[in-house]
């Protein structure tokens, strides 16, 4: 049997300290859900491992894009994704204290941005995983191509130099960093 603490600072608007709700069994051991981080360049296939994890686990994804696209926001606003990717980590913090999965597929492409996630998620006893979807900058650019070719963005094509930046800027994981994560619940995605 489960039940709610609340910590009394719980209604608080700040995450942090509403994180501090605890969801506790009656032998007084913490339950969390698990973050999973998804990281990856466009084109990589972030997306479709989100899916499938997500309906594997179960998990709740959040995947900025998806949401711009429903609201009618270009996808190349960064201040409304920004807003958004703020507003998703809030509801992934909340989610996490229910027990729930959740799934973060915003690409991350910086070690420092998937340091405070992880750190965010433990800080609130959640289990954190990391997964790298990764394709050579011809196979990224074919998969780029073709979704914009199906139709699927509602905001301007990727262009070939963007890419080659971001394949310049991005920061694959290492093994060093893969050795902070929690090892993966399931490895069939």
């Amino acid at each position: 049997m489960l039940r709610l603490c609340r910590h009394a600072c719980a209604q608080s608007r700040d995450p942090k300290v509403r994180a501090t709700m605890l969801l506790v069994d009656v032998g007084g051991k913490s339950l969390r859900g698990r973050l999973v981080i998804v990281t990856g360049l466009p084109g990589s296939g972030k997306t479709a491992v989100a899916t499938a994890l997500a309906a594997s686990m179960p998990a709740c994804r959040m995947c900025p894009d998806d949401w711009m696209m429903a609201s009618g926001i270009d996808l190349w606003d960064a201040a409304a994704r920004a807003k958004i990717e703020a507003f998703q980590f809030t509801l992934s913090l909340d989610l996490l204290v229910a027990d729930a999965n959740v799934i973060i597929e915003w690409g991350t492409w910086a070690r420092e941005e998937r340091d405070a996630l992880r750190d965010a998620a433990r800080s609130i006893g959640a289990a954190v995983e990391l997964r790298y979807v990764s394709a050579d900058a011809d196979e990224l650019w074919r998969r780029i191509v073709r979704r914009d070719l199906e139709g699927r963005w509602a905001s301007r094509a990727i262009e070939r130099h963007e890419l080659d930046e971001w394949l310049r800027i991005f920061q694959p994981p290492t093994d060093d960093e893969f050795a902070t994560y929690d090892a993966p619940e399931s490895s069939s995605v």
